[in-house]
């Protein structure tokens, strides 16, 4: 590659052989080169954990009709598929890095769990700019490969990426968000937004017999319009049916009044 040419890492949180992560390889590689790095196995929910019990196992692989992408199966989370892309697979310090294009959206106050945005935030906080998108699915099964038409997503996820190699984002942005209602066109507005403070994906438990029978915690979407702020992703996606674009900084400090935080613990 060139000095020029621009570098794209691409990884994800569904799996190396997601295809969603084709779909959005197909879009991205005439902007660079491209090289994909993703969790050898499904990671949805993942977060931004580096777990010690991965194997770190670095397998060449091909995406689906995708032979000339340079791909990577890595044996570890989003975050950690990420962190060996940069420290031992790329040439260089990417340009961008690309993380989904997932199956379902990622919004309100659990996107600290998401895998796709855990991988975004591990590139931000290496200095890296990052892009996260998500394609919002009309099912609990975040688990399978869903056949979802990407194709949207994928032209979406090309015109964020476009501009971000081609200019800085403003200070203290150091990644976006992007969710894409399921019936979005090419025409489909965008909109900035701001993430909600409101939980989306409402968890409950599935257990059949007592604590020693396995139990799994799911979620089901859950949205209270009534407090629902109409500047937020939430809002956006749900019922306005738009693009959205949530810039994310890293620094997770409150926007608190620090010496009225000080004062209510004066004296301890």
């Amino acid at each position: 590659m060139t000095e020029q040419e621009k570098l794209i890492l691409l990884t994800n949180d569904d799996g190396i052989q997601s295809p969603g992560i084709a779909a959005a390889a197909r879009s991205l590689r005439e902007l660079g080169r491209l090289v994909v790095a993703a969790p050898r196995e499904q990671q949805t929910s993942a977060g931004r954990s580096l777990p010690v019990t991965t194997d770190g196992k670095i397998e060449r692989v091909t995406l689906d009709s995708l032979e000339d992408v340079e791909a990577y199966a890595v044996g570890g989370t989003p975050a950690q598929a990420v962190l060996h892309a940069l420290l031992e697979i790329l040439p260089r310090r990417p340009d961008l890095v690309v993380s989904g294009i997932n199956y379902g959206e990622n919004v309100g106050s659990g996107v600290t769990i998401s895998g796709t945005v855990g991988a975004a935030m591990e590139a931000a906080a290496l200095g890296v700019p990052a892009l996260a998108v998500s394609l919002q699915i009309f099912s609990e099964d975040w688990y399978a490969y869903h056949d979802l038409d990407f194709s949207v997503a994928a032209d979406f996820t090309a015109r964020f990426a476009r501009a971000m190699l081609s200019r800085s984002l403003p200070a203290d942005v150091d990644l976006l968000k992007v969710d894409i209602p399921a019936d979005a066109t090419p025409q489909t507005p965008w909109r900035v937004t701001r993430q909600s403070r409101q939980r989306y994906y409402m968890p409950y438990l599935i257990r059949e017999g007592g604590w020693q029978e396995r139990g799994f915690v799911s979620a089901r979407v859950q949205v209270d319009e009534t407090s629902l702020e109409p500047d937020s992703d939430i809002y956006a996606l749900v019922f306005d049916r738009v693009i959205s674009v949530t810039p994310i900084s890293i620094d997770l400090t409150s926007r608190t009044d620090f010496t009225t935080l000080e004062m209510l613990f004066e004296g301890t």
